[in-house]
């Protein structure tokens, strides 16, 4: 887990703490795909400096994403209604949505209370990657989590938000062939149809982004 003995490998280089070699050392990790290690690493350096380059703002999002991915893999999995034993799979689900809370925990608040404030106000492209980031990992957060009736849950609502914000600069800023506006397109479509139920509204974005691309 990203959070799990998170002192112990930073411990092992005492002396390559600053935000070069973490740079260095987050690198290495993702070459041995070692990813919780490259999160360690790259949590540090966002504790450390909050003006993050293209590079380590992407080698944050790898490593996170990674971390996470595997782990909803394995929820997708459990989550299946014919497996059996169900109290056995029912309480394994709960040990892996535990290390999502974590994780996504971990890096929404990196997002929320170093990396954003950073970048608010900039209407820039940085800006824009880190309210679609922190608005996709509260939707990894929302694909098990529960809302009254029909509503999405607090997570879906926060998604929504984050989504909103990002598309308004993107829209504005950015190229509609830009990649971080493309993948923007892309992963609200999905919020739309996954999170808030509507397969209506934003369901032509991707197509229409994409054509615009492929025109280019």
């Amino acid at each position: 887990m990203a959070s799990e003995n998170c002192g112990d490998i930073l411990a092992k280089f005492p002396s390559h703490s600053s935000p070069e070699n973490l740079v260095n050392l987050a690198r290495v990790a993702e070459q041995a795909e070692r990813y919780d290690d490259m999160c360690k690493f790259m949590k540090k350096l966002v504790q450390e400096k909050q003006d993050l380059s293209v590079e380590e703002r992407n080698l944050l999002s790898v490593a996170y994403k990674n971390v996470i991915g595997s782990r909803r893999a394995s929820w997708r999995t459990l989550n299946v209604d014919d497996q059996s034993p169900q109290e056995l799979i029912q309480t394994y689900k709960k040990v892996v949505e535990g290390e999502l809370d974590e994780i996504c925990g971990e890096i929404l608040a990196l997002l929320e209370k170093h990396l954003i404030p950073a970048v608010e106000g900039k209407k820039d492209e940085s800006e824009v990657f880190y309210e679609k980031m922190a608005a996709d990992y509260y939707r990894y957060l929302s694909e098990y989590k529960e809302g009254l009736s029909d509503e999405p849950s607090a997570e879906g609502t926060k998604a929504t938000t984050h989504y909103e914000k990002a598309y308004g600069i993107a829209k504005e800023k950015l190229p509609e062939t830009h990649p971080t506006r493309l993948g923007l397109a892309l992963n609200y479509s999905v919020c739309y149809y996954e999170i808030l139920k509507k397969p209506r509204g934003l369901a032509s974005w991707p197509r229409r982004h994409l054509t615009q691309l492929f025109r280019s």
